[in-house]
């Protein structure tokens, strides 16, 4: 049963990564970035991958992907605007897409297709696993890394905020 949700949710990953690319409306491009990287999360969990599945989930499609939808409703961007592309542009992109085309056939030509991995270890991605692997062996790094970012915070505050001792 996990083979035929594996090999359903790889068609939709694929399916939605080509329409990021050949949707005509940047928004609907961005909407289908989102549905891929939904399919990716569910690729994360089959392999067991809680970790990584969260993160992918709160990260990139909750912020990131949130912030590309601003970002292109802000610009606004219509066919008026648009610079004309010369003829350079249009062969150099041709070019490249051959070239991607002759990688993916050569990529597709050396893999051979057998049984999504198993894992042999069933605990491997488990958030319980990576927290025993923080918080044990690598907690002095874990948390002179916490140090380091609240040092990073505490600049960037102190960077924007405004010196009111000038204006007084």
């Amino acid at each position: 049963m996990s083979t035929q949700v594996f090999y359903f949710v790889a068609t939709l990953s694929i399916l939605f990564s080509l329409m990021v690319i050949f949707a005509k409306n940047p928004i609907h491009s961005v909407l289908y970035l989102i549905l891929t990287f939904f399919t990716f999360t569910v690729h994360y969990v089959l392999l067991n991958a809680q970790f990584l599945a969260v993160v992918n989930f709160i990260v990139y499609m909750g912020a990131i992907m949130v912030l590309f939808l601003f970002v292109l409703m802000l610009l606004n961007l219509n066919k008026e605007t648009e610079p004309a592309k010369s003829p350079l542009v249009k062969i150099a992109a041709a070019i490249a897409g051959g070239c991607l085309i002759v990688t993916l056939i050569g990529s597709f030509k050396a893999v051979s297709i057998s049984n999504p991995l198993s894992l042999k270890n069933p605990g491997l991605g488990l958030v319980e696993n990576l927290g025993k692997e923080l918080f044990g062996p690598f907690l002095l790094p874990f948390e002179l890394s916490s140090l380091l970012l609240l040092a990073a915070m505490v600049g960037a505050v102190i960077l924007a905020k405004k010196d009111h001792t000038e204006e007084a």
